[in-house]
């Protein structure tokens, strides 16, 4: 994953788990309330685009990894389905309130 144009370029194949920090509290709408700061696991799933002459993957799924609300044990989490674009509107807000 390397940045690019101020947006991440993710170079995986047809699954791509990578983190994301987020510096300050954000709420997003994906999971419908206000996540803490902090490093959460976001992983991509992808198909590969048949018929070109080189390897080309499509993002199908878009999924961020959140602490179990009703579990008290650190290792248990919630696979959330989210919009990749809200995903990134949300890093660009953090790193704009970052700064």
């Amino acid at each position: 994953m390397t940045p690019q144009g101020g947006k991440y370029q993710d170079n995986a194949g047809p699954h791509h788990p990578f983190h994301r920090p987020f510096h300050r509290a954000v709420r997003a709408r994906w999971p419908g309330r206000t996540l803490p700061a902090g490093h959460y696991d976001i992983d991509h799933d992808e198909e590969l685009i048949e018929g070109m002459s080189w390897l080309a993957w499509r993002r199908v799924a878009t999924f961020i990894h959140l602490p179990a609300r009703a579990m008290n044990n650190p290792l248990t989490s919630q696979l959330i389905a989210i919009d990749y674009l809200d995903l990134e509107t949300a890093l660009v807000r953090d790193r704009e309130n970052a700064a």
